[in-house]
């Protein structure tokens, strides 16, 4: 829903719908992204390597055609010209890498607003915290999204498996 209200027809809209598609598809952290530099992406493997955070382990992952078009799309039409190596740039003269950690979180914010989504946080780790639980829902084992994660410990993933009452509420029978 967040991804279908961001509008392409700009510089930061090419930005931020690449974020989002990057948070949505591997559940990333905002630094990680902050992080993300150019040679990061091969694109001759279709494979782009997320850095470790938080000590956990880097993340070297499928580059999916939807994460490849869209930062194709924002690359070669929206990236400002730069000596810096960083995938995400400002939009606003003089460029340079997003480096408040809470740069991505308000540009995230924007666009849930935005689409209407009423959530309590609404910064980037609620597209983790969706990523882990979508894989969950696919019967994917906790070792697997504790992988995909970069977390070191089996226990760091096992928030995920918190069951949301007030969501099973709405689908329960009367």
């Amino acid at each position: 829903q967040v991804l279908r209200c961001i509008h392409r027809n700009s510089h930061a809209g090419r930005r931020d719908y690449a974020i989002v598609q990057l948070l949505y598809t591997y559940g990333v952290r905002g630094g990680q992204l902050r992080a993300l530099r150019l040679e990061d992406i091969d694109w001759a493997k279709n494979q782009i390597l997320f850095k470790a955070s938080k000590h956990g382990k880097d993340s070297r992952l499928p580059l999916t055609a939807e994460v490849g078009e869209s930062l194709l799309d924002y690359l070669q039409h929206a990236r400002p010209s730069s000596s810096y190596p960083h995938v995400f740039l400002t939009c606003r003269a003089p460029y340079h890498p997003l480096t408040h950690s809470n740069s991505v979180s308000a540009i995230v914010e924007r666009h849930i607003r935005a689409a209407g989504v009423e959530i309590p946080s609404k910064g980037t780790h609620v597209f983790r915290h969706c990523f882990a639980t979508r894989m969950l829902h696919q019967g994917h084992s906790l070792k697997a999204i504790a992988d995909l994660l970069g977390h070191r410990h089996l226990g760091t993933t096992f928030i995920y498996t918190k069951v949301n009452f007030n969501a099973l509420k709405q689908v329960a029978l009367e």
